[in-house]
This record gives C-alpha cells, structure tokens and sequence, in this order.
C-alpha cells in the first residue's frame, strides 16, 4: 500500500488498551475545563511504518447499550417535580427509527419541549451529542452496529427516551468507530487497495443495491454544543477486509497530555469495544502527528517520516 511521506515526533508514545466501555466520556469530562477549537480532520497518509509498540489483543465484550456517561455530560438535576411530570405530560416527547439503507437508523425526534437543547445520544457503546432545532425536532442518521439496536437519547435535565428497531442487513457489514471528547480528537481512514477513505472522501450510503468494496465513512456529534461527544465510524463489506488507520495531529490543544478514546469493531452484529490512551509529545512537536495502524485486528502505535 502506497503512503505519501509525512513527518512525525519519535517519541516513547504509548498506547495503553483496556476492555471498558463507557470509561472514555467519564475519564475525559473530568479533566476538562472549556472547550478547545477542534483538530483538523483531513491528514496524509505517513511512510515507512516502524513498530513502536504492541498492546493485548481487545477481546469480544457484551454490547453496552447504556455506557456510563459523566454526570456532568448528561447534566442529570434532582427528581423531577410533579409540576415538571403534568407539563410533560402535555408535551410529550416521540422518537421515530427507521430501518434504512445500508444498515442506517434514521432517527426522528420531536420534543417541543427541548428547543435548541443538548441531546447524547447513545447506541451499543456509542456515544455522541446532538442538539434539537429551535421547535425542538431533532432528525439523524447514524450506522446501526447490533441486529436488535436500541437507541437513547439523554436531554440536557436528565430525562430520556428509547426505542429499539431490528436491523436485519447488519450481518452483511462490519464497521469500526473510533469516539472521543470536544479536542481529543482522531480521524479515521478506511483502506480498500488503491481506495482510501476519509473525511475527506468519505464515500456514499448505498441507496439500492450491496454496499461497494470500498465502503464509506461517517462523522457524527454536533462540534457547538457544551462537552461535544464525537465520532467516525468506517463501514465496509463483512466478507471484505480493509486496512484500519487512526491518526492523532499534534496541535496546541493535544501535546503534551494524553488523548483519551474509545474503538468500537461491529462484526455480525456483536461489539467489542476497546478503550485508548495515547500519550502525546511536547508542544516542540506541533505539526507532527501520531498514527495507530493495524486496528483490525491488532492495534500497534507506529510513527513515519
């Protein structure tokens, strides 16, 4: 596979992987005090791959459906008075799925009660933000990652809604989701051959028909909201195989801490989900970036020139 020359830090960068879902959001919430611009999505590919470092292969664990988010991700108040339960009882919420294309969920939510509100949406370990309109409607379309998927989204004062629709193509398709919090951020490449894909080129949904070798790839969270939860996920035939990349850009808000994240890998429907760790260089490195390769199945940290 062919890679466009790229310089990067060597440093003892580590990588420490962990089987606990729902650890990303909790861990990094607390170590935040305002959000920071977020980084830049569309990277090269590095050259000369060099192993640095191997960790435990992750192991297949029962899907979250509910990660455990931090307390102040969700914002959850105190019991919800009765005069709260009489006004939400004329103003009810309603949450749609729809089975679509591609494995997707659509997603229609109509709450005119949460006008230009903060919403977490959460979906076999998956987790990220949105926000509602100003009539408080709320429409979305995110890859399915179970058969029987269960989606939840949390509003700003605590308060949620649930639905589970069957997604019967899932078996057809694996994907690999990478998420993090506002400015640990990762972007993700999916490699077919010759074929990359990116949020740069993140291919297309297929509307009729298999979806193409190549594959696509979705980003998904809302960037403006308070505590942004964020995600890429690459999608790509189950009887295909693909080459995995994620990539972390050294930048003025990320050097010198360490960046925290989460992996997903959808297979046949069931979830393993992985925690991450990834140590960054000094801020003397900015410009430079760290790039995690042979994600499906083994995750090494490697560095290019």
């Amino acid at each position: 596979m062919q890679i466009d020359k790229r310089r990067v830090a060597r440093i003892g960068a580590v990588v420490v992987v962990a089987l606990a879902a729902g650890h990303l959001v909790q861990t990094m919430a607390a170590r935040k005090d305002a959000p920071r611009p977020a980084v830049e999505a569309a990277m090269p590919r590095p050259a000369d791959v060099v192993q640095l470092a191997a960790t435990n292969q992750p192991a297949a664990v029962p899907v979250v459906a509910k990660p455990v988010l931090p307390a102040a991700a969700l914002a959850k108040t105190a019991p919800v008075p009765a005069e709260a339960i009489a006004v939400a009882d004329a103003c009810p919420v309603t949450l749609d799925l729809m089975a679509d294309p591609g494995a997707m969920i659509g997603i229609t939510l109509l709450a005119p009660c949460h006008p230009s509100t903060r919403v977490v949406l959460q979906h076999a370990g998956l987790a990220v933000t949105a926000q509602t309109s100003l009539t408080g409607t709320l429409f979305l379309s995110v890859p399915a990652l179970t058969a029987d998927a269960e989606v939840e989204l949390t509003f700003a004062d605590g308060t949620s809604v649930s639905k589970t629709i069957a997604m019967d193509d899932i078996a057809a398709l694996r994907r690999f989701a990478v998420q993090w919090q506002a400015d640990d951020a990762f972007q993700l490449y999916g490699y077919q051959g010759a074929t990359a894909v990116s949020a740069t080129n993140p291919g297309a949904v297929p509307l009729t028909g298999p979806l193409t070798e190549a594959g696509f790839l979705m980003q998904l969270g809302d960037k403006t909201v308070d505590m942004p939860l964020l995600a890429e996920v690459y999608t790509y035939p189950a009887m295909g195989s693909a080459d995995v990349v994620i990539e972390a850009a050294v930048t003025a808000q990320t050097c010198g801490r360490e960046l925290l994240g989460e992996t997903l890998l959808s297979e046949a429907g069931r979830v393993t989900v992985t925690d991450l760790t990834l140590a960054m260089p000094d801020c003397d490195a900015v410009g430079d970036f760290l790039v995690l390769n042979n994600l499906v199945p083994d995750l090494t940290l490697v560095a290019a020139n």
